[in-house]
This record gives C-alpha cells, sequence and structure tokens, in this order.
C-alpha cells in the first residue's frame, strides 16, 4: 500500500498546525468519506478523511464535493460531538497507519466534553471510529463490526474500543543498530521482506528503498560483486539515515516512475525514482496529485455499472437497425423493376393464362429490347399476377419514405446514446443522478429516485464552474440536464457557448461580454477535454454566442442547432483544466 507508517506520521506532522483550530463544519460526501471545514489562525482549510477501501488516506484538499440533501448516521453523530470543537491534538499510534484527533467541546449543559475520532489506514479494513475517551467506548463507527464478524474486535455503539491487532514488530525509530544487528541475525529472508517483517510502518517501496540505497553504498565502495544482496552494515546506514529524517520531521515528497514504470509516491526522497520524479511542497499536495480523482472516478464506475451496459447495448442495438436499414434500402431501391415487370404484364394480358409459372416477354423499356423472364404465381390470373408486380413497387416505394425517416430517427438515438456514454466518462457522483433522471423522463429506465426529485429546489441541476486567469467564470455542463439549463436558462444572449465540431461533449458557456483570448482559450480547453475527443490532438471547438444557438422543438436533450460559429483546434492538455479554479453549485 502506497499510504504507509511514514507518510501517515508525514501526515500528522503537517497537521499540526491545525492544534487549536475549530471544527466549522462536517460533511460526508460519500459513504466512506469525512469533510472537515476548519477555521484556522492561517485561514479556512478543508480536511478530508477518507476510508476508501482502495485509496484511504487523510489529506489537506482543495477539491469540491457534492453533499447528499440528507446527511448520513455517522455524519450526524460528528456533527453532535465534533462540529464547533477545537482541536486539542492530533497524533499517530507508534508508526502504525492510525491517526487520533483528539477534540474539545461544550456539550448540551455547557459542560466541556471531549471526544477522540479515530481514523484507522488499513486498506480495505480501514474504519473511522469516534470513542468516549474517559471510558473508552464507542460512540458509532463509519462502518460497522459486529460479533458475527469479528468476535476479537467489534465496532458498534456501546462497545469499548479494541485497537488493530498488534503485529508484534519493532518500532523503526526507536531501533538502535544492536537490535537490528540481532534481528537480522535471526532472519532467513531477503532484506526487503526482513524490513518489512521485522518494523512497523514499512511499505514494500520503503523496504525496496531502503535495500536500493544500501546496495549503491556498497558498490560504490567495493565494487560489483556476484552476492545479489548488499552487506548488513550498509542496509543499516540506509535504514538508519532515512529514520533519522523521519524522526525529525524532514520529509520531502515525491512522486515518479519505477523501474517497473509505476507511478509511486513517498513522504521522503526516493533515489529508485526513475523518471517523471515530481516534488511537493507537503504531503498533502503530494497525495491529492497521486490520488487525483481516482476515489471518485471508481466510486462512478460501480455506480454507472448497470447504465454503462444499458447503454452500450441500445447502442448495439440501434447500429444492428441501422444496419437492416440499408439494407431494407438496397431492396426498396430495386422496387422499380417490379413496376417494369407489372406493365410488361398488363401489356401481355393475352399471352398469360391461369397455371403458368414464369413467361419471357420483351422489355420495351430496355434500349436494346432485351427480353425478359418473369416468375408468375401459377395460383393467380393472368390480372392479379400483374397486381402482384404493381403491390409491390407500391409497398417498396412508400417505405423508402419511412426507411428515411428511420435513419435520421436512428443516426439521432446513437448520436445521443453517444453523448451519454460521453458524459459517463467524466460524471461526478451528483451527474450520474441527473443522467439517471433524464434518462426516466425520456422513458429508458424506471424512476428509482422520486423522492429527491421531488424535494429539489426549483428544478436546477448541479452547475460545475471554472474560473478563467482573468477571473470570468465559465460553466460546463457534465449531462444533458446541465448542457439544457446552462445554455437555454442560464446563460445571457450575448455570452459566449462551446462545444466540440461534431463531436460528443459538453456544453461550454462563458459568463462574459467582454474577455481575453487567455479565457477563450481555457474555455476551449474545457470543451475539449470534457468530450469524446479527450486524449485526441488538434480538437475542432466551435464557438458563437448564445442567441446563435437554439433548440428545435422535440429535440432530444442536450441537442442543439448553431451558426456563425468560429472553430478552434485545441489539444486537451489535463495541467491546463486542473490549474483552473473551480465549484460545484447546487
Amino acid at each position: 500500500m502506497a499510504l504507509d507508517g511514514i507518510v501517515t506520521r508525514a501526515i500528522v506532522h503537517e497537521l499540526q498546525s491545525l492544534q487549536g483550530a475549530r471544527i466549522n463544519k462536517i460533511h460526508q460526501p460519500t459513504g466512506n468519506d469525512i469533510v472537515f471545514q476548519i477555521r484556522a489562525q492561517r485561514g479556512n482549510r478543508k480536511l478530508i478523511l477518507s476510508v476508501n477501501p482502495t485509496y484511504p488516506r487523510v489529506q489537506f484538499t482543495e477539491q469540491s464535493f457534492m453533499n447528499p440533501q440528507e446527511a448520513p448516521m455517522f455524519c450526524m453523530l460528528l456533527r453532535k460531538h465534533c462540529e464547533g470543537a477545537i482541536i486539542e491534538s492530533i497524533e499517530q499510534v507508534g508508526m502504525e497507519r492510525v491517526i487520533h484527533f483528539n477534540v474539545r467541546q461544550r456539550d448540551e449543559l455547557g459542560d466541556v466534553s471531549f471526544k477522540r475520532l479515530i481514523i484507522e489506514i488499513m486498506g480495505r479494513h480501514s474504519n473511522m471510529i469516534v470513542i468516549d475517551p474517559a471510558t473508552n467506548t464507542i460512540l458509532d463507527g463509519i462502518h460497522h463490526i459486529t460479533p458475527a464478524i469479528s468476535s476479537y474486535r467489534v465496532i458498534m455503539p456501546g462497545f469499548s474500543y479494541v485497537e488493530p491487532p498488534d503485529q508484534h514488530k519493532l518500532n523503526p525509530l526507536e531501533t538502535g543498530e544492536q537490535q537490528f544487528m540481532e534481528k537480522h541475525r535471526e532472519n532467513i529472508d531477503p532484506p526487503a521482506r526482513f524490513l518489512l517483517n521485522t518494523f512497523s510502518g514499512l511499505s514494500p517501496l520503503i523496504a525496496e528503498e531502503i535495500v536500493y540505497r544500501a546496495q549503491q553504498a556498497d558498490i560504490s565502495v567495493n565494487g560489483e560483486n556476484e552476492n545479489p544482496y548488499p552487506d548488513v552494515q550498509y542496509i543499516w546506514q540506509a535504514f538508519s539515515t532515512l529514520m533519522e529524517q523521519v524522526s525529525k520531521g524532514e520529509f520531502a515528497p515525491v512522486s515518479g516512475l519505477n523501474a517497473q514504470g509505476k507511478i509511486v509516491f513517498s513522504a521522503v526522497p526516493l533515489t529508485l525514482i526513475q523518471e517523471e520524479e515530481k516534488h511537493y511542497d507537503s504531503i498533502s499536495q503530494c497525495i491529492e496529485a497521486y490520488y487525483g480523482d481516482k476515489a471518485e472516478r471508481d466510486t462512478v464506475k460501480q455506480k454507472t455499472s448497470d447504465l454503462l451496459r444499458f447503454l452500450q447495448n441500445e447502442r448495439s442495438k440501434n447500429i444492428k437497425k441501422l444496419d437492416n436499414l440499408q439494407k431494407d434500402i438496397k431492396e426498396a431501391e430495386g422496387a422499380e423493376k417490379f413496376r417494369i415487370q407489372g406493365e410488361l404484364l398488363f401489356a401481355s394480358l393475352h399471352e398469360l393464362k391461369r397455371g403458368d409459372k414464369q413467361i419471357e416477354l420483351i422489355n420495351f423499356y430496355d434500349e436494346e429490347q432485351r427480353p425478359i423472364t418473369i416468375t408468375l404465381d401459377p395460383q393467380l390470373t393472368p390480372s392479379d399476377n400483374a397486381q402482384r408486380y404493381f403491390k409491390r413497387y407500391n409497398k417498396y416505394k412508400n417505405s423508402l419514405a419511412v426507411i428515411d425517416q428511420q435513419l435520421i430517427k436512428t443516426h439521432a438515438e446513437i448520436q445521443y446514446l453517444d453523448s451519454l456514454l460521453q458524459q459517463l466518462g467524466s460524471a461526478s457522483l451528483q451527474d450520474i443522478d441527473e443522467i439517471r433522471e433524464e434518462l426516466a423522463e425520456q422513458g429508458y429506465v424506471r424512476n428509482r429516485n422520486k423522492r429527491a426529485k421531488k424535494k429539489r429546489k426549483d428544478n436546477r441541476p448541479t452547475l460545475h464552474v471554472y474560473t478563467s486567469s482573468e477571473g470570468i467564470e465559465m460553466y460546463v455542463g457534465k449531462n444533458n440536464l446541465q448542457n439544457d439549463y446552462i445554455t437555454n436558462k442560464l446563460a445571457h444572449s450575448n455570452d459566449t457557448w462551446l462545444h466540440t465540431k461534431d463531436i460528443p461533449g459538453s456544453h461550454v458557456v462563458i459568463r462574459s461580454q467582454q474577455f481575453g483570448e487567455a479565457t477563450l482559450a481555457e474555455a476551449a480547453q474545457l470543451a475539449a477535454y470534457f468530450s469524446q475527443a479527450k486524449e485526441s490532438s488538434s480538437v475542432p471547438v466551435d464557438y458563437t454566442l448564445i442567441r446563435h444557438v437554439r433548440k428545435p422543438s422535440g429535440a432530444k436533450p442536450g441537442f442543439v442547432i448553431y451558426e456563425q460559429q468560429t472553430t478552434l483546434f485545441i489539444t486537451p492538455e489535463e495541467d491546463v483544466v486542473k490549474s483552473l479554479e473551480s465549484t460545484i453549485k447546487s
């Protein structure tokens, strides 16, 4: 796991600036995440406490989060016991990935009350627990562990808090050379495995780094040798040097690619980094850059798996329908031959008699007057045989008009489904609910969120707002409900509208009549980045004034037509988009 005891120590070291600060607001945007709005002397800060099974972490963050309309029970409990509280201390348990937040507030009677929020960062077993430190009683946990799950450690209100099982490892910050050597003499494992099994708080990455440093030191003194492992003295030197840095709080957060091409990060310098080495001013910045929106993307992926399958199936059906329509067109385009055969039969009725299976006639429509063989139904009269060909001719002739309508409708359907698939690729959790709502309104799926829809104020969707380097607001629609709202209701006639040319993507609106080239370029970046062509280069982006954009009557959500546009060619750059200040309005 990337977030080890050393990174945890760096986090706790950074969080010491919050001692004496007040927890102003508490939100729970997802089932695994708690966000504290903290008022400190250095200004307001936002802290995320996450027990996501894949991306557990504690860090300052600049990200925006959408909160549910009704706060979950654990959030309500935290608000009761921690909102408005003063942070007394933030501590790490040994070198483990366990952090204690000790807070002080006044209860309903005005008495001073102390509570402890424990964050256990342990992969899929991560948890967040509130206890009364005076009695060691659990008030609640974000994830319950019942006696049926574990008899050793129950996380339920009313039970005593029991620490995670002791792994009986040494604290690396308290280990001297003699103890290190004694443990090594008892060891039969390779050096990296020895370090992992002996000392708490070390990840495979840090163990590998210590061995790598030791190898480099050994080679520089003794040159290359046949022994694949460095001498224990060099391992100790590398180990003690790194632990001294950690003990003194000399952290230098870094990320980069290792020898296997995998991105790694650490709170201490990594000499094993091969490429793309980046340094950060704080461990929170490093963690934010490493995790980015991975946690949300994973949650979104889980929530959209059924929608994704449904939309892909619908798209496949429409692609198949297109193929069938194309076949029908080819067949219908041959309708003229049925008219000719009918007229030839009418002109030669005197040569026909009931029971004939075919007849050969001169085709006087052919310049060369070549004979043509016409198949007959022996059960029909000569006149009925001729009428049969005219009926087939009229059927195919009329079907061409219907097929043309179906082609237009099917192409529009595929275009609509493509836009939804693109939107799922960049959707936030709130955006997904709105996409589901849209599909329910369009009759594709059943509405699973009728209550939420009734509670929503003024029927306004989530709004994603970016601020350009010139300080101008740029609105981005992440789904069709948002696209329709910002384009048809929010924007003024002289605002500028942008969209990728003939490519599914977001509507972008620059909410100003006056702006510079920088704002236009950044808005075009947003349009290209939040489109199906996100990974492409030289993406065509059209822009025009809102007054030249309109939604045809009866058109699908998010569909507009526009004119008097100018086209820019943009290569999407993630760094540019992420550098823009952004907020979410709901």
